[in-house]
């Protein structure tokens, strides 16, 4: 057994359904179904005995610790965050509670469960953090990507709540021994993503003959991972990562927004074209810059490649012609 948290959002929900596909060992998911999750994304296997799912949140302790206490799982995932950093720019006090303070407590209940476990036990278990490329701040066009030892320069106050709780699982592993992994991810994308990000608002807006907004002059440069590929690496990192270490993944991937929303704009006209032969970049408009937006974030995976054996199977071709299609499909 296994239990995820915020496992209805979007790289939750995929780790699932990967799970699913490749393992017949149990997994619970816990999730507080914030505005985010959506459980219609795990609707294809809610009837898998394999599967079982609780509404709670993870600051509630000492219901976190009743239920891994009775089901006793080897492995603690945690995905559960508040994720979108225009949000977090807003209204920064929810990133705050979720981020670090529900990780905070999460950390006190899996400490408490392993603790009382025998010898044997202790070596099998790991709580796995899944964090953000965003911690290491912003890079310049010549800078060389970040890898584990990087310094963290959060900008935001989502990238500083995420740095927060990685030090903090750091802490819980050299203090009290815990067996912690810890990964740091470039940006997603894939199905059952929430429309508030880049390339799933594209797609909507463009579909309903929208504005497609980009900040500012669209060369924000990001690294592109297709979820499956992340899920996949996830697995890896639990059951051959070293207890304590940290592995980045990302898709040796760069590209610039306005590179991404050309590509969608292509596709779109390919497999969905206009009735009057116009293309979708027509509805490209460039927006006001968001307050602080990093340039450019880019992960050196070299450690995952060499020590795990990993590297994504998707190009950026490949995985956002499936992402779209998926799109279109529910459209």
């Amino acid at each position: 057994m296994i239990v995820v948290t915020g496992g209805a959002g979007f790289i939750g929900s995929n780790f699932i359904l990967k799970w699913l596909e490749n393992s017949k060992e149990n997994i619970l998911n816990i999730d507080n179904l914030s505005y985010a999750a959506n459980l219609r994304n795990l609707k294809v296997i809610e009837s898998d005995p394999r599967y079982s799912f609780i509404k709670t949140d993870i600051q509630n302790k000492n219901e976190i610790t009743e239920i891994i206490k009775e089901l006793k799982p080897r492995a603690i995932l945690n995905f559960a965050a508040e994720s979108h950093v225009d949000r977090s720019i807003e209204g920064p006090e929810s990133f705050i509670n979720t981020n670090i303070l529900g990780t905070y407590s999460l950390l006190e209940a899996s400490l408490d469960y392993w603790n009382e476990l025998d010898e044997s036990d202790k070596k099998i278990f790991r709580f796995f953090h899944i964090s953000t490329d965003e911690v290491f701040g912003s890079l310049n066009l010549n800078e060389k990507k970040s890898t584990e030892n990087s310094s963290y320069k959060p900008n935001s106050p989502y990238s500083a709540s995420k740095a927060a709780s990685d030090h903090l699982v750091r802490a819980w592993h050299h203090t009290f021994k815990l067996p912690t992994l810890v990964s740091n991810c470039t940006n997603n994308y894939g199905p059952h993503q929430h429309e508030e990000k880049l390339i799933p608002l594209v797609i909507t807006k463009a579909l309903k003959n929208e504005n497609l907004p980009i900040y500012g002059d669209g060369k924000n440069i990001r690294d592109w991972l297709y979820v499956e590929d992340h899920c996949e690496a996830i697995m890896k990192i639990l059951e051959s990562g070293k207890p304590g270490e940290t592995y980045n993944i990302g898709g040796n991937c760069e590209k610039n927004n306005l590179e991404v929303v050309d590509e969608i704009c292509k596709i779109l006209d390919s497999k969905n074209p206009k009735q009057n032969g116009s293309s979708y970049s027509e509805q490209i408009k460039f927006v006001k810059d968001r307050p602080g937006h990093d340039y450019r974030y880019s992960l050196d995976i070299a450690k995952i490649e060499n020590n795990l054996n990993w590297k994504p199977k998707e190009s950026f071709a490949s995985g956002l012609a499936k992402t779209v299609q998926w799109y279109l499909d529910r459209s």
